[in-house]
Order: C-alpha cells, then structure tokens, then sequence
C-alpha cells in the first residue's frame, strides 16, 4: 500500500491532477488552446465533439480514463466508434514533433506565417496543426462557422484543412473575395485533380498528404504524385500498405480498430501499390472503412447500431464516391418483417446515437439483402446496392418519432 506524501507540516500532499483533460465545446479556439495548455501541463488532452451526447462522451472518458496509459502518451485521437464503443489512438508527443520539419519544408513556413485551421477539434488534424504551429511561435486561428467564408481568409498565410475546406476556399476566391493565403495542405480525403488545378490556377501552393490517426503522416503529393515523406518506409504486402516510421501511436483503446503491427511495421489496411518511380496508388480500405470528409468511418460501427433497432432485420453501409468529401455514408436497411420503416425516423435516430461522420448521408430501404453462404449481409459495390428493390414505402404521417424507433440496448 502506498503512503501518501506530505508536506512539511505534515499534512497530506493533494493528489497529483488526472493526466486525462476531457475537453469540448463549441468555440474551437478555446478548445484547441485548452488542449495546449493541457500538454503544456503535462496532461494528455482528449477532445470530444460538443454534438455528441452526454451518455457517448461520458462512455469516452470512462473508457480512457480507466485504461492503463503508456508513460509516454501525450496526444488522443479518435478514429471511430458508435455509442458505447469509443475507440482512441494514443501516442507520444515526439510522434508527431519528428514530422513538423517535414511540413515546414513543404509550405516553407517562416516566422510570419499564420495558420488557420478550419478542421474540427475532434479531428486529430486539428490537434496537429494546432501542436505543429504552437511549436513554431506561429499564430493560429478558427473560422467563425463549420464552412470557410470571406473574412477568415484575410490574415493567415497558410491553411491546414480537408478538401471540403479546399473547395470553399477555392469556391470563395473565385467569387472574387481577398485573401492573404499563399500554402494549403490538405489532408482527409484525396483532392479532386480538377479542384487541385484550380487552386493552382489561383496561385495557391496546394500540398496534399494521405495519412490515418494510427500512422500519422506517411506520404506527400506536391503535384507530382504521392509519396513516401522523409523518414517513412513504405511496402506494399499483398495488396496492403504497410508503413515503418517514428510517428506510429503508441497503441488504441476500445474494441475493434484497424491498426496491425508486425514488428516496427503497421498497417491500417489501406490497399495500395507502388509504381516503379516510387508514387503509391491507393485503392480504398481493406476493411472498407469509409474516409469521408476527413473522418474514418468503421461501416461495421453503424451497421451494429442499426441492427440493435427493433425495426432492422439488416443494414448495410457503404460509401458513395463524392467530389468534395470523398464517400458519402449511406445505409441500406432491410426492416423486420411487417414493418414499414421510415427513414426519417432512422436518420432522427441517428442524431442521437451516432457521431456526424458517422449519420448516413442517404438511406435506401430494400426488401432484402443478399446473403453470403453462412447467412452475413454481403458486401456491395454501392451501383449493386442501389440496384436493390425497394420496400414499399410507409403510409404514416406524420413520420414516427424516435421512440417509435428506438429500443433500450443493454
């Protein structure tokens, strides 16, 4: 049993803070701020989204709260993770700090710059620009709103954000507003090779980079195709990319994830190949996970949502392709029988029980999803699944409401 210290008056020393900081709200420059000050402190911040519910967030906190945290954890990510199944990437803060020379020399950022970063705080993205600008004295700032608008692009120099961001700054300098940016990188999502030449078009460095929560940044396009940054290897294993670096996270908390390691390597499962000239050539997630707008989203999270329904019998969800946010999230829901099921009533659901990348964008609902052999619902292109007939369409009005929808899960 250990004694608890005192002071030298013999009283007893207060408990040393929790290294956990639980942050959220809806001003995204006091919680970003707040998150640096938590590091500064020594705490690992964990920022959560101000949308979720109560009874999510504080699953979240519990969850990482009660694990057993490495000595060296600084940074939380979350990569996905439907309502009592948060999962968190934790990692050290020299995992991220080895990469911020690598992005100075992209955006050849000097001691004037400033960055405006228009991601959600949740997003891991966020947390890093707001660490890779702290750490070079360089000032930073939030858009006012969720979409860029005219006044945020007067002031910073540079722009670290999604293609969603991409295609509104590009949308609003074409529309004539000012603006004092020069560089953008842009992560998330692959850039549309049409909104990556009119960026240009508009004078703008545009740097590109794929990368994931667990592996953090692993390949750069500067318009000549993407590839390996420094101090990352790279392989490609039966249709896997695998990668080796210093950025890999530490290790995940909660059920499920992507990550897989062999030795100094991981993977998340990414499918990929690599041309002779060393460009990787990525051709989605071996575990279909759905990258849209800058979030990963685990098709399985949802599906096991939907089917805990009284209504569903079967989901399936998959991913659209979209111009701007990559996938579009869109359900396929097979009701119980005798059940006419409204998909407003799911996509009302939805808000309180899934995270915003997560709500299906669309919902389509079918008679019935094919089956493999051992009766799980197969995996579809999503031209197969929207060639699926229909279930006939209810006759309430007004729609159902949650409750109607919703049952009480264990």
């Amino acid at each position: 049993m250990t004694t608890p210290s005192a002071d030298a008056h013999g009283r007893a020393a207060p408990p040393p803070p929790p290294r956990i900081r639980p942050l959220r709200g809806e001003d995204h420059t006091v919680v970003l701020q707040a998150a640096l000050s938590a590091r500064a402190a020594g705490q690992v911040p964990l920022v959560g989204d101000a949308r979720w519910t109560e009874g999510h967030w504080d699953a979240v906190v519990a969850a990482v709260g009660s694990a057993d945290l490495p000595a060296e954890a600084a940074w939380t990510a979350f990569t996905s993770g439907s309502t009592g199944r948060p999962r968190v990437v934790l990692r050290s803060a020299v995992s991220w700090e080895v990469s911020f020379p690598v992005v100075d020399e992209a955006l050849d950022v000097g001691a004037g710059d400033s960055v405006l970063i228009p991601v959600h705080p949740v997003s891991s993205m966020a947390l890093y620009a707001a660490a890779h600008a702290d750490s070079r004295g360089l000032r930073w700032s939030t858009p006012a709103g969720a979409r860029l608008r005219a006044a945020d692009l007067v002031g910073p120099t540079l722009l670290h954000g999604t293609p969603t961001h991409l295609q509104d700054l590009v949308a609003l300098l074409e529309n004539g507003a000012r603006s004092s940016l020069r560089a953008v990188l842009i992560g998330g999502a692959r850039v549309d090779e049409g909104l990556a030449a009119r960026a240009r078009m508009l004078g703008l460095q545009l740097v590109s980079y794929f990368g994931a929560a667990e592996l953090s940044l692993v390949a750069m396009d500067h318009g000549n195709g993407l590839r390996p940054v420094p101090g990352v290897d790279v392989e490609v294993r039966d249709h896997e990319l695998w990668v080796r670096s210093e950025q890999l996270a530490l290790t995940t908390i909660g059920e499920g994830g992507s990550l897989r390691r062999d030795g100094d390597w991981a993977t998340v499962g990414d499918r990929a190949s690599l041309s002779e000239d060393g460009v990787i050539h990525l051709h989605g997630r071996a575990d279909d996970a759905i990258l849209t707008g800058g979030a990963t989203v685990i098709p399985a999270d949802v599906e096991t949502w939907l089917e805990s329904l009284d209504e569903v019998d079967a989901a399936l969800v998959l991913g659209e392709p979209h111009p701007v946010l990559g996938r579009l999230v869109v359900a396929c829901v097979e009701p119980t029988p005798g059940v006419a099921l409204d998909p407003r009533a799911l996509e009302s659901a939805a808000r309180g029980a899934l995270t915003a990348a997560q709500r299906p964008r669309k919902w389509r609902i079918v008679t019935e999803l094919p089956r493999t052999a051992s009766g799980k619902v197969r995996r579809l292109t999503p031209e197969q699944a929207f060639a699926l007939p229909q279930a006939p369409a209810p006759t309430l009005a007004p729609p159902p409401t949650v409750s109607s929808v919703v049952r009480e899960r264990p």
